[in-house]
This record gives structure tokens, C-alpha cells and sequence, in this order.
């Protein structure tokens, strides 16, 4: 941040996606960025999950010992409607996103590229004003049955993007209630927390008011808003639902200051677009009296390493004698870029007085 405090208003979006169809929910994402910006928005978050949904209730047809065909068949739907970075879906909201002159974070279900193609990730994607893919963060630990459908981020995709507005990053629901995730976020100096969920519970908000406090920054918060009638007729494991309230997820979307006061929302019950003038240089005051990786921290009894290299399950040696020194290039999910397998060896990052940041296990 320079000397300058910006301001940016940011918006959260509580919406209902058009579940299980990605390109009918990318076009409505797309129409609600739009509208955000209308309202002056240059900073815009939609919820967890959002393309092409979460799917409250269901158990995909899964007990302890057995699947059904019918949860096998719901996955593999599931499947089809998930989002590859990049893909024609991704390009449409990054059209979007320049077109609004606003940098976009929005929860998808990402479908991975590499390996056997047959894994799903609860990711946040980053685009920024320029149309480009900024970045992505993969859950690190879905919650309870969360963990049938997706698998888990590794420290590879845990950024902080330097903005015109602030620095920017975040983490997914329940990902909030890890101490030491969060720290990695305040290592890197985030101004403007994003907060996704699926949490629609009261004593959600007890957690991002903490949050804001704690790592004195800006705090946006969005859920779906939806009901069990807004999931299609035709899902084969209907049945899942009917025990299911009408209502499966209120809301309760919000945007707090670096003291813990909301600034807009909660909002619960319906669709809406919560916006909020955010001030940087209240994040400035706030760590006057606390700064939790700075004049707060005690490094020299606690410090945390952070293992940001990318976990591949399989490195493949080039054919012939040079197979052992040679392999594959391998992906950084986190910035998009390609690097030798191996890389991740490179030396640690240089960090502030309370945190290391490593590029490896060390």
C-alpha cells in the first residue's frame, strides 16, 4: 500500500445460481456483475460455490461401504457443470469483469485439468479489471460430507493480490476457523478479506466480526441465497431432500470494518446486493493499537511456516538414463504459471518479523 488511502466500493452478491447449469449460471453472474458496477461497485465477491452450486442436503447416494448408482450418476452431473480454468465459462466472466472495471472473486467448483481429470475443488477465482485470471484459491479442508465430492487445495494457491484497492485475498467458510490459515493471509498483509461460505448460521457472523478484528481489514462475507425449489425436478437423488427445509440457505451476506462494525448487512431471506464504501486508511488506524504480524506478534515464541509448494501426486522421469534429473513440467495453480517439477526447492521467501512463508517443506 503507498501512501495514499484509497477507497473502493465493494459489493457482495447473495444470489441463488441456476443449479447444476454452469453456462446458465455464468450467464446470470455475468448480468449481476454487471448491475454491481451500476452501482458503482470496483470490487465485487459472489458466494461459495456459486457455479454451479452447492448442493445443500444431498448425500450423493453415499453410507459407510456403498454408493448408489443414482449418487454415482449425480456426481458425474456434478462433474459435467463444473468449471475449468481457464475454459469458455471463465472467459465469459472475465469479459465481465473488464467490461465492469472490477476486479471479480467468485466461488466456482473447479474441475482439475491435469492427472485423470477426475477430481472436483471448492475454489475462489480472482479476475482482475483488465479481463485477465489473477489467481485461485482451493479449499483447503472441505467441511464433514463436503469431502465426497471435493478434494483438498495445497498451499500452492494461497494469495494475496497487491491492488489499486488494497491487498486482496482470502479463504473459503469454514477454512476461516483454521488460526493458522488465517495467519497466512494476515503474513501476506491482506487489507480486504474475502470470506465466501455456505454458513448461513447466526454464529457465522460472530466469525467474520472476530476476523475483521483480528487481522484488522475489511471483511466481506457472501452466501447463496436459495430454496429447495430452485433445484431442478429431474435430480435423481430428489429424495435426499425431502426431510429438507423449503428454505435451504437464508443468506446472511455482510461486509464489516477493521473494528468488527458492519459496514452493510446481514442480509437474510431474500436476493440481494449489499455494497459498502471501504476506506483504507481505517485499516491503517485500526492497527494502530494491534497488528497481529507485527507490534502484536511474539516471534520469537511463535512463528508459522507455510509450505507453499504445489502437492503433485506423480512426477513423471523424462524416457532414458536422464530420467532420474529430468521430469515433466509441472502447473502453479496459484498463478497460472509453467515451472519444471522441482522448482518448488527454491529459496524461502522473505517475510515479515511474526511468519515464514516457504516455498517447500523445510
Amino acid at each position: 500500500m503507498s501512501d495514499a488511502f484509497p477507497t473502493v466500493r465493494a459489493a457482495v452478491v447473495q444470489a441463488a445460481p441456476v443449479v447444476l447449469d454452469r453456462d446458465a449460471t455464468v450467464e446470470k453472474a455475468c448480468r449481476l456483475v454487471e448491475t454491481a458496477a451500476s452501482q458503482g461497485a470496483r470490487l465485487i465477491l459472489f458466494p461459495e460455490a456459486y457455479i454451479p452450486a452447492y448442493l445443500w442436503g444431498l448425500t450423493f447416494g453415499t453410507r459407510l461401504g456403498g454408493r448408489t448408482p443414482a449418487g454415482r450418476r449425480t456426481w458425474a452431473r456434478y462433474w459435467a457443470n463444473a468449471v475449468e480454468i481457464p475454459s469458455p465459462a471463465t472467459d465469459a466472466l472475465c469479459r465481465a469483469a473488464r467490461s465492469a472495471g472490477a476486479h471479480l472473486a467468485i466461488g466456482v467448483i473447479e474441475r482439475d485439468v491435469h492427472g485423470s481429470r477426475g477430481t472436483l475443488y471448492c475454489t475462489l477465482l480472482y479476475i482482475g479489471p483488465d479481463g485477465r485470471i489473477l489467481g485461485k484459491h482451493r479449499k483447503l479442508k472441505p467441511t464433514a460430507a463436503e469431502r465426497l465430492v471435493w478434494g483438498e487445495g495445497d498451499g500452492s494457491t494461497l494469495p494475496v493480490f497487491a491492488t489499486d484497492h488494497g491487498r486482496l485475498g482470502g479463504l473459503i467458510c469454514w477454512e476461516n476457523y483454521m488460526p493458522l490459515a488465517r495467519m497466512a493471509m494476515y503474513g501476506q498483509g491482506v487489507d480486504l478479506y474475502l470470506a465466501p461460505t455456505a454458513d448461513w448460521r447466526d454464529s457465522w457472523q460472530a466469525t467474520i466480526r472476530h476476523i475483521a478484528c483480528e487481522g484488522r481489514c475489511f471483511v466481506l462475507s457472501c452466501c447463496q441465497y436459495l430454496t429447495k425449489a430452485m433445484c431442478p425436478a429431474d435430480l435423481e437423488v430428489w429424495s435426499e431432500l425431502a426431510d429438507a427445509p423449503d428454505v435451504l440457505s437464508r443468506g446472511g451476506s455482510a461486509i464489516v470494518g477493521p473494528l468488527g462494525e458492519y459496514l452493510a448487512g446481514p442480509h437474510f431471506g431474500s436476493e440481494e446486493i449489499l455494497t459498502a464504501d471501504l476506506d483504507l486508511a481505517r485499516v491503517t488506524e485500526a492497527r494502530f493499537d494491534f497488528d497481529v504480524v507485527g507490534h502484536y506478534a511474539r516471534p520469537d515464541v511463535f512463528r508459522l511456516t507455510v509450505n507453499r509448494a504445489a502437492a503433485t501426486p506423480v512426477t513423471l522421469g523424462a524416457p532414458g538414463p536422464e530420467a532420474a534429473s529430468s521430469a515433466v513440467s509441472a502447473q502453479d495453480p496459484g498463478r497460472g504459471e509453467r515451472r519444471p517439477a522441482g522448482a518448488e526447492a527454491a529459496a524461502a521467501l522473505e517475510a515479515g518479523p511474526a511468519y515464514e512463508i516457504r516455498q517447500d517443506g523445510e
